[in-house]
């Protein structure tokens, strides 16, 4: 069997990828959604996404705006703060935050018996600062957002939820697309920390490279 590879320069990989990304999409994507489906897609070659991302109305604009207005993200793991481009964020006042190995999220976990997502959400809660949440891992993070809504306890600027697995993923998602916060979710089980850094950082390149 003779392999043929691409030539392609380094500067060059992602602009290629792109251009394969757009011949096999399954259909035209709506304009103003096309950069964070192609960047999710781009982070995970899975062209599922382009059915299962859903978008609140006008959410790429408000969150935008949320962004430019300095709001902070949220995230329920160190990979996705590690993936979101902090330095662009940061160029409009915004940084970036997770809580899971914090002391006093594990203690409070511990007494409540409950997870540290849940905690870490808790703790987020009272930053007084815009909040974007960015979940990739934990459903019970996405359930606690959601109670802290309904209790009028929390509006977040936007809510990305994308958390991938098998126990309640499914119906924490669906409760999220039940609020009338702006929301980005993947829709099934499908998801990830690489989804949630992808879809913030789409939302970061929207407004200009690092």
């Amino acid at each position: 069997m003779t392999i043929e590879l691409e030539q392609v320069l380094p500067a060059e990989i992602e602009k290629r990828s792109f251009e394969i990304i757009e011949a096999e999409l399954p259909h035209i994507l709506d304009p103003a959604l096309a950069p964070v489906i192609k960047r999710v897609i781009h982070t995970t070659a899975d062209f599922d996404y382009a059915d299962s991302l859903c978008f609140s109305p006008r959410v790429i604009e408000r969150s935008l705006d949320a962004i430019q207005s300095g709001a902070c993200i949220v995230t329920d793991t160190n990979m996705a703060k590690a993936g979101i481009n902090r330095n662009a964020l940061a160029r409009y006042g915004g940084e970036v935050f997770c809580f899971m190995a914090d002391e006093d999220v594990a203690a409070d976990a511990q007494r409540d018996g409950t997870t540290r997502a849940v905690a870490a959400m808790k703790k987020a809660s009272a930053l007084k600062r815009p909040l974007i949440f960015a979940i990739g891992n934990a459903p019970t993070a996405l359930i606690t957002l959601y109670e802290l809504i309904q209790e009028s306890k929390l509006s977040p600027r936007l809510v990305i939820g994308v958390p991938v697995g098998f126990v309640n993923v499914i119906a924490a998602k669906e409760l999220i697309m039940q609020t009338d916060v702006p929301y980005i979710v993947a829709r099934g089980r499908k998801g990830g920390s690489n989804v949630a850094a992808a879809i913030c950082n789409a939302l970061l390149y929207l407004l200009g490279r690092d």
